[in-house]
């Protein structure tokens, strides 16, 4: 087996938890309460998966009395959104030792989720890691998923991903962050949080997926019309291509790509592994009925700046290395013919070093919706990883936020004050200039 065991951090990272495991039962027929749908149907028109084409044991584990449970761990420093979980329709699903809170927030301190609270509960979080890699037969890896502005998300996720490379070194660890949007912020000090856990986490993380929030509020405004979006709404966007990138592990399919291989194909330097989020198509459900897509349309639209997940201008950059990961009514002679198209423009450009740059993975199992949500259930998705030199621009928008603050050392006192010294700030801080540097680097011709 190649099991995968996910890691929900912070009300950011629980909160998308909450998202995915909802979408990934629906996609496989399982209730709420942990069981199979008998019938082929439910009542809700969802087709149930024949158990031979679905291989969702790597992410759920099956007891003696057939029940299934999330392979997955929500830990949250304060018990609020875990208490959501607790009394929420999906209660019985979850086993209660995989919901870890503390009783006191970190208070958008990274300080604190590293130093003074973290440090309290990591090792209860780690026991409960232990005990649920012992259930694998062959672990593969581990999914994150946080937010890099909270405390929680930046603080404790740091310290955990320290000791999960001390435990389970060889284990891929890939990460879903909610990145700083550049206008849009839930935190005043997100700069400090987002640069010291970008630091601590950079040599222990070998992939982080990008998404931010306020590019996500311009898709669900432009294309699902939804005026004053919720962060559900939101999180069920996220979850959509969280689950593109995990089906080829989840379903089978013509063409699979493991945990791996997007680490293998995305990622030309170790600390070049933060490659950009895409998906399509995205069309309200009132929609659906008045537009038909082909495998060429959506290939595209991945490349428009309307359909990312993250603001960052790709014609601003040069692509290294792009996966393209189709499910649903898709054959590959649609997807080379795509490709081709693609390639021929003179808008998409890559570095000079990489001429192939194309990573393509096929999976047979269509999309699924969340019944009565604002997306309109389609045949075919498909969700683009880029690794492009235009994040680059994300950094020196976030370095610049960071600089003007530390250069009047404001909020500093939060910090030292939760055991943190400032020379942790400044090395920090050169860090990320010299992972600006590097994205220059390998932008140049040879």
């Amino acid at each position: 087996m190649r099991e995968c065991l996910s890691i929900h951090v912070g009300q950011a990272g629980v909160q998308i938890g909450d998202a995915c495991w909802e979408l990934y039962c629906l996609e496989h027929g399982i209730q709420p309460d942990g069981f199979l749908l008998n019938n082929k149907k439910d009542q809700l028109g969802v087709a149930k998966m024949e158990h031979k084409g679905a291989s969702f044991d790597t992410f759920f584990c099956e007891t003696r009395a057939g029940k299934h449970m999330p392979r997955t761990l929500f830990i949250d420093l304060e018990p609020t959104v875990i208490d959501g979980i607790r009394t929420g329709k999906y209660r019985s699903l979850f086993h209660p030792e995989h919901l870890i809170n503390g009783k006191e927030d970190a208070a958008n301190n990274y300080a604190r989720g590293h130093y003074s609270l973290g440090s309290e509960i990591i090792d209860l979080v780690l026991e409960r890691i232990r005990k649920l890699a012992k259930q694998c037969s062959g672990l593969q890896g581990f999914l994150i998923f946080r937010s890099f502005g909270g405390g929680t998300g930046s603080g404790f996720t740091s310290l955990l991903m320290e000791q999960l490379s001390v435990q389970y070194g060889g284990k891929t660890k890939l990460e879903f962050s909610v990145y700083p949007a550049p206008r849009i912020s839930t935190a005043v000090v997100e700069p400090y949080n987002s640069i010291l856990t970008t630091h601590f986490t950079l040599e222990h993380s070998d992939c982080t997926f990008m998404v931010d929030n306020e590019a996500l509020y311009d898709i669900c405004h432009h294309k699902l019309s939804v005026e004053r979006p919720s962060y559900t709404i939101i999180n069920r966007l996220i979850s959509q291509a969280v689950s593109s990138i995990t089906a080829s592990l989840r379903f089978e399919g013509s063409l699979n790509v493991d945990l791996n291989e997007f680490q293998t194909n995305l990622v030309p330097y170790p600390r070049i592994h933060f490659p950009m989020t895409a998906f399509a198509p995205i069309i309200s459900a009132d929609n659906a009925y008045h537009k038909d897509f082909s495998v060429s349309d959506i290939t595209t639209a991945c490349f428009e700046f309307s359909n990312q997940l993250i603001k960052c201008d790709p014609q601003l950059g040069k692509y290294m290395a792009c996966c393209l990961l189709y499910r649903g009514d898709v054959v590959p002679k649609d997807v080379n013919a795509a490709i081709a198209a693609m390639k021929s423009r003179n808008s998409i450009q890559f570095v000079d070093w990489c001429p192939t740059g194309f990573k393509v993975g096929i999976n047979n199992q269509p999309p699924t919706v969340m019944p009565g949500g604002e997306m309109a259930k389609v045949q075919q998705a498909v969700c683009m990883l880029s690794n492009t030199t235009a994040v680059v621009e994300a950094w020196a928008c976030l370095n610049h936020k960071f600089d003007l603050m530390y250069a009047k050392r404001a909020f500093l006192h939060w910090y030292i004050k939760e055991g943190m010294e400032e020379e942790e700030f400044l090395e920090a801080r050169e860090d990320l200039a010299a992972l600006e540097k590097d994205y220059e680097e390998v932008g140049q011709s040879s």
